[in-house]
């Protein structure tokens, strides 16, 4: 990270100031631009470390995230994100750090894990890249991973009508309705023994448990958002 990100990655009082700020511009637009309503809210862990893994239809998910708690959430984003100014200004304020797709696997493990050991939840698409259209893709394994191996849970989280509002391609924020549904935390299974390692198979599975669950919320949100 360069120094000011790894300054907003503190816990300064200067930063959580930032963070607040930051989430209020963006509460603020997504409720009034967006329409955006949150059902859920209450499957958000109020205290210790978790997962947060929505689908990903938009660059708009990645701020949406953000009003789903007051909590502060941390996430990752590819680091051509940040080339716009007044855009990655807003996501380094909202606790985003920048990871090259060139290390993005060991760079993105690397600091997630940290974050969640030091007790901060963060954010993490488990379809990777932005999707398009209503089925939920086969999901990557980090989430899953991550939270076994610091066992946490992972909260699951619908995003209805974001493609309409910011489609692949598009660099306009369209005034379409949004709606957001988080689900129950998914419990990781127990890791056997100090300093054992992730079972492949537990990741596996619990993937799998996550893409179930988001096709659901994400069904949901779509009819609730009128997508």
């Amino acid at each position: 990270m360069t120094e000011i990100h790894s300054r907003l990655a503190g816990n300064s009082k200067a930063s959580l100031v930032l963070y607040r700020f930051g989430r209020g511009l963006c509460v603020g637009f997504c409720r009034v631009w967006l329409r955006l309503s949150v059902e859920g809210r209450e499957h958000v862990p109020p205290d210790g470390a978790f997962v947060l893994a929505p689908v990903h239809r938009s660059n708009m998910d990645t701020p949406i995230a953000a009003v789903c708690t007051k909590r502060r959430m941390r996430y990752m984003g590819k680091d051509s994100l940040w080339k716009v100014r007044c855009f990655g200004w807003l996501l380094s304020a909202l606790g985003g750090f920048p990871v090259s797709r060139g290390t993005i696997d060991r760079e993105a493990l690397a600091r997630c894990t940290a974050l969640l050991e030091a007790g901060q939840p963060i954010v993490v698409f488990p379809e990777g890249q932005r999707q398009a259209g209503p089925i939920v893709q086969p999901l990557f394994d980090g989430a899953a991973y991550l939270a076994i191996k610091t066992q946490v849970p992972i909260v699951p989280v619908g995003i209805g009508g974001s493609e309409r509002v910011m489609p692949k391609g598009s660099k306009i924020i369209w005034p379409r309705k949004v709606h957001v549904v988080v689900g129950r935390p998914l419990p990781p299974p127990a890791l056997e023994g100090t300093g054992a390692r992730v079972n492949r198979q537990s990741v596996r599975d619990l993937t799998a448990d996550l893409h179930e669950r988001l096709q659901e919320l994400f069904d949901t949100a779509q009819v609730r958002a009128g997508a």
